[in-house]
């Protein structure tokens, strides 16, 4: 085999290295299929994955139905919440149009026809842990899961009461948190809860402390560098929307061992403000960079490499690249090349591919392996005094202007609603450090403790959400808000002016 075509064997199937850590797919596979639906499953199984990580709601007939948002407008043909529909009401919902074409009629799938999905080799089911939203589940979700005995089920919720009675009930419990600290520690000890999910650099920060009498999973580990250090640690599990990425980044800690650098393959986030360098019409999500890519060889042998931009979404111009080089063991390669383009939607970034290509040697066999990095854009803002007037994006050509208000009152952020545009009935919602909050006209948000001394900042979006033209909308001053893969990478509030 040659090396260009190991390199398209690696592309198209990840190396079956397995776990731990176990590698689940974060409402199934969302890059390549319709969230949280048959397909999307079906299609993280395919991958390689260990399993799926999927949310469930009740319908108004009772039934467990995937689904994450308490509405069905963003993902399905069908509107308001899915409490108020009844299962004969939801039957004919498309749950895959608005993803594309090729997924129009998918269904809108209920929990017990999710848990008979089959795995790759026969016998061998894969993983689920059903997240559930609403603690009065519990009965329907139970029942279903019985109906499947031989299944490895995990169901979380961020409820300690609702992990308790899970516990009770016979089921395994997954606590869900955003930070994993002593009292979350000692309350899984003492109730014997069997799992706790909470972001990864909430378990790094705990790397000396004490042990966990329970299975630690990350939750929505999408990042190089959260990956590279789930698979290292490694957790017990963790789900993900990057499935191919985090196929690559086990595979790679698996051949090699020994290395303890930095992810392969860095690149900068790309600073961005809209309509700064581009000509109007090209989208407001866009701009001109010159990034500096830093590679380097991270096996114990020499390695060809070959370097790409794969694009997501909008369009891209692009100099410097595809590029190739020949490395030796630990050998770094920095090159900088040009970019110019983006979108009207937030998310849905570029991201640098390199393919790794080796020979046979002692102890080995030829092979490829393809790890890929995003280059995240990201809005910027300072925390300011005062009162200040940030302006919403506009995602189609025709939005109208939109604007918020953001402010800082001690260790108090102040973010409130101005113009909505043509938003009826806006609320406010906020993404701060890993966490969303929701509100009316407005919120008032404790900072991080450790703001003043962050830096690098925290992330940081906000934005509005109602309805427009009769349907539900959400407009943003960067990604992040309202939340899910769709939503982009948040910017980044700092506490003081960068020199």
């Amino acid at each position: 085999m040659t090396g260009a075509d190991a390199a398209s064997t690696a592309l198209a199937t990840p190396l079956a290295i397995g776990g731990p850590p176990w590698i689940l797919g974060h409402t199934g596979a969302p890059l390549e299929a319709p969230e949280n639906t048959l397909a999307s499953l079906r299609r993280a199984v395919e991958l390689g994955l260990d399993g799926v990580e999927y949310d469930v709601r009740a319908c108004a007939s009772g039934e467990a139905v995937l689904l994450h948002d308490a509405r069905l407008d963003r993902t399905t043909s069908a509107s308001g919440p899915l409490r108020e529909a009844t299962l004969p009401e939801l039957h004919g919902v498309d749950a895959g149009s608005w993803f594309g074409r090729a997924f129009a009629g998918e269904p809108l799938p209920l929990l017990d026809e999710a848990l008979p999905l089959l795995g790759r080799e026969p016998g061998a089911p894969p993983m689920h842990v059903v997240e559930m939203k609403e603690p009065d589940l519990l009965g329907e979700v139970e029942r279903a899961v019985r109906n499947h005995p031989r299944l490895s089920v995990r169901v979380a919720s961020a409820r300690r009461d609702a992990c308790v009675e899970l516990r009770d009930r016979g089921l395994v419990p997954m606590l869900l948190v955003t930070r994993p600290d002593e009292d979350v520690r000692r309350f899984v000890r003492d109730e014997r809860i069997a799992a706790c999910a909470a972001p990864v650099r909430r378990w790094r920060a705990l790397a000396d402390g004490p042990a966990w009498d329970c299975e630690r999973w990350g939750r929505a580990v999408d990042a190089p560098a959260d990956l590279l250090d789930a698979c290292r640690w490694p957790l017990f599990g963790f789900h993900t929307n990057e499935a191919r990425r985090a196929l690559a980044v086990r595979a790679l800690c698996a051949l090699a061992p020994g290395d303890g650098g930095a992810y392969p393959v860095d690149v900068p986030e790309l600073r961005l403000e809209p309509q700064s360098e581009l000509e109007p019409g090209r989208g407001e999500w866009a701009g001109r960079w010159h990034p500096r890519l830093r590679l380097r060889n991270p096996f114990p042998w020499p390695v060809r490499v070959a370097v790409e931009l794969r694009v997501r979404r909008g369009a891209f111009e692009v100099t410097g690249l595809p590029v190739g080089a020949a490395l030796r063991p630990k050998q770094e390669l920095v090159h900088v090349f040009g970019l110019a383009g983006g979108s009207w939607r937030v998310g849905g970034d570029p991201c640098v591919a390199a393919t790794f290509v080796w020979d046979a040697g002692a102890g080995r066999a030829a092979g490829a392996l393809t790890l890929d990095a995003p280059l995240v854009r990201v809005r910027e803002l300072v925390a300011p005094r005062e009162a200040r007037r940030v302006e919403l994006l506009r995602e189609r050509p025709d939005d109208a202007e939109a604007t918020m208000t953001v402010r800082r009152g001690g260790p108090w952020l102040f973010v409130a609603a101005e113009n909505p545009g043509e938003l009826e009935e806006p609320s406010v919602v906020v993404h701060l450090d890993g966490q969303t909050h929701y509100g009316g006209r407005g919120l008032r948000l404790r900072l991080p403790a450790e703001f003043d001394r962050r830096a690098e900042g925290v992330p940081f979006s906000c934005g509005l959400l109602g309805m427009e033209r009769g349907a539900w909308r959400a407009r943003r001053w960067a990604g992040g808000v309202p939340g899910g893969l769709g939503s982009g990478a948040p910017g980044r509030l700092y506490p003081e002016a960068r020199g």
